[in-house]
């Protein structure tokens, strides 16, 4: 194996008071009320929009109710109707928002020309699943019906997610073949969560990782699941009786990532069933490196990555 990114072995013991396995249930709450906001500190580790993209907010139909989205334009881009990318945040479902990842998803729309839109969902643990799945669902439908008025192609969509967000990425592609549309030309997904029984080798090979421990994983997935069962396909997309027929996808994982083999074992699951997939290993990084662009020293590689695949799988 190789070393773990410098910035990361050096910064471990400031990251770790941050672990999620430690926060109570009111805990969270109040940090999802709090939110998080720009500032020298913040944006040092964790950046901010991109120059030379734009960012509106509005509005958009979720499965219970009205839900955030934020809308990432590069300026540079011209024409009637770009591709659309849906982007969904990672956090454990019990954090995260727009501030989160406003470098990643608008690096992702300067670099492949498309609108990106980033949608919130209900978090954990007052919204257990599937409130996530289902509003990140019914979010994606009426953004996909939308497009015009956003300067989109309904025809050309992708999902991309990290972690989390990933897992909600996969999810939402198979709640997309199971209920006939929208049709999703390709999903992007970042060391995503894709079996929630646990069972993947590197949870306990990489257990006391930065970023994102065992416990992390553990407490996270209880926050999230509420007692729900583990295998049902829109939990663990992993355990789906069949991965035909989904969207050709790249699969980015981390070598010091406790999810590691989360992203591994569904890239070989879909290519078992004959769909593209592409996956690619960084070496040295942990769980998150690409949300960490001033530190970790592959994040901007990785967004280059996808934003390379997202271009081609939308070029028609």
């Amino acid at each position: 194996m190789a070393k773990l990114d410098f910035s990361f072995r050096l910064l471990s013991p400031l990251l770790r008071r941050f672990s999620l396995a430690r926060k109570t249930r009111e805990q969270l709450l109040r940090d999802q009320q709090r939110g998080i906001s720009h500032s020298f500190f913040v944006d040092l580790l964790i950046g901010n929009v991109v120059e030379g993209v734009t960012t509106r907010d509005g509005w958009v139909k979720g499965a219970a109710g009205p839900i955030e989205m934020r809308i990432y334009r590069a300026d540079c881009t011209t024409g009637d109707r770009l591709p659309l990318v849906i982007f969904l945040h990672g956090g454990g479902w019990v954090s995260g928002k727009f501030v989160s990842h406003d470098w990643l998803a608008s690096s992702l729309a300067r670099q492949s020309k498309s609108i990106v839109i980033s949608l919130a969902y209900r978090l954990a643990p007052d919204h257990p699943w599937p409130a996530a799945a289902e509003n990140a669902y019914a979010g994606m439908i009426d953004v996909v019906q939308r497009a015009d008025a956003f300067g989109a192609d309904s025809s050309r969509v992708a999902v991309v997610g990290d972690s989390s967000g990933g897992n909600l990425a996969a999810v939402i592609a198979l709640m997309a073949r199971h209920r006939k549309g929208p049709k999703i030309s390709f999903q992007g997904l970042m060391y995503p969560a894709t079996d929630l029984m646990l069972e993947s080798p590197s949870i306990d090979a990489h257990d006391d990782a930065p970023i994102l421990t065992k416990a992390d994983v553990i407490a996270v997935v209880d926050h999230y699941l509420n007692g729900a069962d583990a295998s049902d396909p829109y939990v663990s997309p992993l355990r789906a009786n069949s991965h035909s027929d989904l969207p050709p996808a790249l699969i980015q994982v981390a070598e010091y990532d406790p999810l590691r083999d989360d992203g591994t074992r569904y890239a070989a699951a879909l290519q078992a069933s004959g769909v593209p997939v592409r996956l690619t290993t960084y070496v040295g990084q942990p769980h998150g490196f690409i949300s960490f662009p001033h530190m970790s020293s592959a994040a901007s590689q990785a967004i280059a990555e996808m934003a390379a695949e997202l271009r081609v799988a939308l070029s028609s």
